[in-house]
């Protein structure tokens, strides 16, 4: 149970700046793979059969769009602003395809805070391991709001 324990929540709007970075990098294993496609159920062949991927051209299996989407947004929920986060607005451009055990290089960046709407602007962009962007995202993101306590309105009817 959850009520009473202390979560650590990522940054307030009042402690963000515009200009501030974050680099991450993510391979993209099987494991990974496989838990996305069981999830979705999503048999595309496009994205796990090689004779298939063989055969268009991209030439081998590519990883699933919404899983680069997932990198993105997760980061923003684990990193910057961090756990709280609601992402309000999204806009992803895929400029390549990424490949299975592709190493990706993630670079976020905050591009505008607006503390009178409780938002900040984001760019997300991912490079693969030969320098080619592959990804490329806006985001607006509404950073963690500062929990009320729990008790303030528990004897309101006392």
């Amino acid at each position: 149970m959850l009520i009473g324990k202390k979560r650590k929540l990522g940054r307030k709007i009042n402690e963000i700046q515009a200009g501030e970075k974050l680099e991450m990098q993510e391979t993209i294993e099987d494991k990974d793979l496989l838990l996305y496609l069981g999830l979705t159920n999503d048999n595309n062949p496009l994205f796990i059969q090689h004779d298939y991927a063989t055969l268009t051209p991209f030439k081998k299996p590519i990883v699933p769009q919404i899983m680069l989407m997932g990198m993105v947004t997760s980061a923003v929920s684990k990193y910057l602003p961090g756990p709280g986060s609601s992402i309000t607005q999204s806009n992803f451009h895929f400029v390549k395809p990424v490949y299975h055990y592709s190493k990706l290089t993630f670079l976020f960046e905050i591009t505008e805070v607006d503390r009178d709407n409780h938002l900040v602007a984001m760019k997300a962009a991912a490079k693969n391991e030969e320098g080619a962007e592959v990804l490329y995202a806006e985001l607006q993101v509404c950073p963690p709001y500062p929990p009320k306590p729990i008790t303030s309105n528990t004897m309101d009817n006392f």
